[in-house]
């Protein structure tokens, strides 16, 4: 009879810093993976403290008060399988990024992270001690290597575990979402395979936390590289997974393959779990947003209505002389399509008020800009004081084209706790909307069918600050501005490479300035989910006060 081993993984949400809640999820998965007869269960990188914690991990009493629920957690754990889970972990004077395995009451062996990464939303070598190269830990007679999450990413650390006896891999992530990751990560993991020959099982969470999503989707590969077990992605799910030995070596059984989304989807769900996770992790129950007629506003409150329900989400319009009558028909057709709160707040009488106000000190000037952005900061003002007064988190709905070149007034219409669509291009925003239209899954709260009217999508965007105003007045086209941006801020590349891809120079030159000179409205913006590698938070960090331009 083949000799089996079972391993029950935990595809799970933690909470930053809810170190008992994060425990008491960990507790459930060993519950059901004892019931179910396994040999082992394991959880995610820093799964006890969730991921990223960032600094809150060197504060030395929360070291100190992980240690105390992770030796708590052993104890409850004793009679039953082994359980591994994600921590931090102190050894003298250094702190690790760990892999705890628990046994028979007490932290049995540890793997300690040997390659730290230092780029994008990570920052770990300035938190972290790197560990040494180890060798596996054992379970039962199995021995199994754990490289930790970008362990796995380089050949070294699964060299040295295949090399010292290990005879399958279990990879630990916290792996945060950007579009098209997922085969990335099989490719990756792939050539782990090939390199050692082992059985790799690849464990990630699922969550929002702050701008980071972590989608899960974790798989199993056996020898070869063939794709043994697939989870689905971002659900939470507890999956018994079964290794068999034969003749040559351990082997995971297959399992049916769970469904992956396109990149569409999947970016949509990004910001419908990112939004729903920031509320209930931050303890908030209901939003409220600007409708203005106008696209971006109508996605979010969507998305809005996708992630907690539309009894949840009270949508405002914000009118002034300006305002055409079309968006006011587009503004109230979405909230009535979405079934959602809609109030009407005429800002006219404000704007009077507060231009009456100013008049003998504007008195001789010519009325601009400053005058426009006032009825921005006062629409701002009036969903603040609806925010403080009904305890709702005010959704901020700017694209990320907008985000970029600073279109958009701070204090006005960038205010708010949280931006759905920050990381997300006027352009895409168009093919979003089209999307959800044509699409419903069992995920979202809201209703199937045409959320957002035709007559959004095909209007040229306006702020409707001024008669006769459109976007592009102050910008390129959206798909010539989006594609610049894509060139300087995604790619990271330069001017030249705009013009070698045929736009022209001046054009890419003041979008290239417009960039620089927003950063400091982009420092104080809400945080949104990271769809991207050049999402503006930890991806990109450049200096407030900056005077280079690209010379090329």
């Amino acid at each position: 009879m083949s000799e089996r081993f079972r391993i029950t993984l935990g595809q799970l949400n933690p909470t930053v810093g809810d170190l008992a809640g994060n425990a008491a999820l960990a507790l459930e998965a060993w519950e059901q993976g004892k019931a179910a007869g396994a040999d082992m269960v394991a959880l995610p990188e820093m799964f006890i403290t969730g991921y990223n914690a960032q600094d809150l991990v060197m504060k030395h009493a929360f070291q100190i008060d992980t240690q105390k629920i992770i030796e708590q957690l052993a104890i409850r754990c004793a009679d039953g399988p082994a359980l591994a889970i994600g921590a931090p972990w102190v050894e003298g004077a250094k702190l690790y990024n760990a892999y705890l395995i628990l046994k028979n009451g007490k932290i049995a062996s540890r793997s300690l992270k040997h390659n730290l990464p230092n780029e994008t939303v990570f920052d770990e070598v300035r938190i972290f001690d790197s560990g040494p190269l180890g060798g596996p830990y054992s379970v039962g007679n199995t021995r199994v290597g754990s490289p930790i999450c970008e362990d796995a990413w380089h050949p070294d650390v699964a060299e040295t575990l295949e090399e010292t006896g290990a005879e399958f891999l279990l990879v630990p992530n916290g792996s945060p979402y950007y579009r098209n990751k997922m085969e990335t990560r099989q490719n990756v993991m792939v050539a782990r395979v090939v390199e050692t020959g082992l059985p790799l099982i690849y464990l990630n969470m699922i969550g929002g936390q702050d701008d980071q999503i972590f989608d899960g989707a974790s798989f199993a590969l056996n020898p070869g590289g063939s794709l043994a077990v697939q989870l689905p992605a971002f659900e939470a799910c507890i999956t018994h997974v079964d290794l068999e030995r034969g003749p040559e070596g351990w082997r995971v059984l297959p399992q049916e393959l769970a469904p992956q989304p396109d990149e569409w989807e999947q970016d949509y769900r990004v910001m419908v779990m990112g939004l729903r996770d920031y509320m209930r992790k931050t303890g908030f129950k209901k939003v409220l947003l600007g409708l203005s007629g106008g696209i971006d506003s109508a996605i979010v409150a969507t998305i809005a209505v996708d992630a907690l329900g539309a009894d949840n989400v009270r949508c405002v319009m914000l009118p002034s002389e300006y305002t055409s009558q079309a968006s006011l028909d587009d503004a109230e057709a979405v909230a009535n399509a979405l079934g959602c709160r809609y109030d009407y707040v005429p800002i006219k009488e404000g704007r009077s008020a507060i231009t009456n106000t100013l008049s003998p000190l504007f008195e001789g000037t010519d009325p601009g800009l400053t005058e426009e952005n006032i009825q921005s900061r006062l629409r701002g003002l009036l969903l603040m004081a609806l925010s403080n007064k009904f305890g709702e988190m005010l959704l901020t709905t700017g694209n990320k084209s907008e985000v970029a070149v600073g279109y958009a007034t701070i204090y006005g219409d960038m205010s708010g706790g949280y931006n759905p669509i920050k990381d997300m291009y006027k352009t895409r925003v168009f093919e979003t909307c089209r999307w959800r239209n044509a699409n419903h899954r069992d995920w979202m709260m809201g209703p199937k069918g045409t959320m957002i009217p035709e007559t959004i999508i095909t209007k040229p965007p306006t702020a409707e600050l001024r008669d006769d105003q459109k976007d592009s007045d102050s910008l390129p086209d959206y798909p010539v501005l989006d594609a610049i941006l894509d060139i300087l801020v995604d790619q990271d590349g330069s001017i030249a490479d705009c013009v070698e891809a045929g736009f022209d120079r001046d054009v890419a030159k003041k979008v290239e300035h417009l960039i620089y000179i927003s950063e400091y409205k982009r420092f104080q913006s809400a945080p949104g989910p990271r769809l991207t590698k050049g999402a503006f938070w930890l991806d990109r960090r450049y200096p407030i006060v900056n005077r280079w331009r690209d010379p090329s």
